[in-house]
C-alpha cells in the first residue's frame, strides 16, 4: 500500500511539475500578489488538476474493466507516449511568462484554471495516457492508493511551488525551470520503461 502511494506521488509530481500554464499562473501570482491571493489561486488549480487526474484514471479504469484488451493496448501505447513526454520535457526550454494576467476575481481565476486544465487538449491526452497506462498496470485494490498518492502530489506541488517562489522570487529563474523539467522528464521516462516491461510480460 505505502509503495503504491509513493509511486502515485512520484508519478503525480513528475506529471504536474513540468512548467505549463497551470504552473506559470501560480508562479506569476507568487511573484506579484500577496500570499492570500497566491494560496487561493493554488487551491483552485489543485482542485481542477485533481479532478482531471481522477477522471483520466477512473475513466480508463472503467474502460479496462469493460474491454479487457484495452489494458494491453494502454500499457503498450502508454509506455511509448510517456517516454516521448519525458524526452520532450528534457529537451524543452521553459521560459518565465510575465504576460500572464494575475489580477482577476475569484470567478475569473476559477474559469481560467478550468480552461487551462479541462479545455487543454494536451493535458487531456497526456493525463489519459499517463494515468490510463498506470491504471492498466495496477490491480483494482491498489488503484485507489495510487490515485491518492497522485492527488497528494498535486496538493504538495502547487502549495510548495507558490510558497518557494514567493519567498525566493528574486532567485527564481529559467534555469530553475529547466532543472525541474529535466528531473521530471527522467522520472517519467523511468516509469514509461517500467510500463513497457509490463506490456511485454503480458504479450
Amino acid at each position: 500500500m505505502i509503495q503504491t502511494i509513493i509511486k502515485g506521488f512520484t508519478v503525480g509530481i513528475a506529471y504536474v511539475a513540468p512548467i505549463g500554464m497551470q504552473n506559470m499562473y501560480v508562479i506569476n501570482t507568487a511573484m506579484t500578489q500577496p500570499k492570500s491571493r497566491l494560496y487561493m489561486v493554488a487551491l483552485i488549480t489543485i482542485f481542477f488538476d485533481i479532478s482531471l487526474a481522477l477522471a483520466c484514471f477512473f475513466g480508463m479504469g472503467a474502460l479496462i474493466e469493460a474491454v479487457p484488451i484495452v489494458k494491453t493496448l494502454l500499457l503498450g501505447l502508454g509506455s511509448v507516449a510517456i517516454i516521448w513526454i519525458g524526452i520532450g520535457l528534457i529537451r524543452s526550454a521553459p521560459k518565465l511568462d510575465n504576460t500572464v494576467e494575475t489580477k482577476k476575481t475569484f470567478a475569473q481565476v476559477a474559469l481560467a484554471c478550468f480552461f487551462v486544465t479541462w479545455a487543454n487538449p494536451q493535458a487531456l491526452i497526456d493525463g489519459t495516457m499517463l494515468f490510463g497506462g498506470f491504471r492498466a498496470s495496477l490491480s483494482a485494490d491498489m488503484a485507489k492508493y495510487f490515485i491518492i498518492g497522485a492527488s497528494l502530489a498535486s496538493l504538495t506541488w502547487f502549495l510548495s511551488l507558490g510558497t518557494i517562489v514567493s519567498v525566493f522570487k528574486k532567485a527564481f529563474n529559467e534555469k530553475a525551470l529547466k532543472i525541474i523539467n529535466v528531473v521530471c522528464g527522467a522520472v517519467i521516462i523511468y516509469y514509461g520503461i517500467k510500463l513497457g516491461i509490463s506490456f511485454f510480460e503480458i504479450i
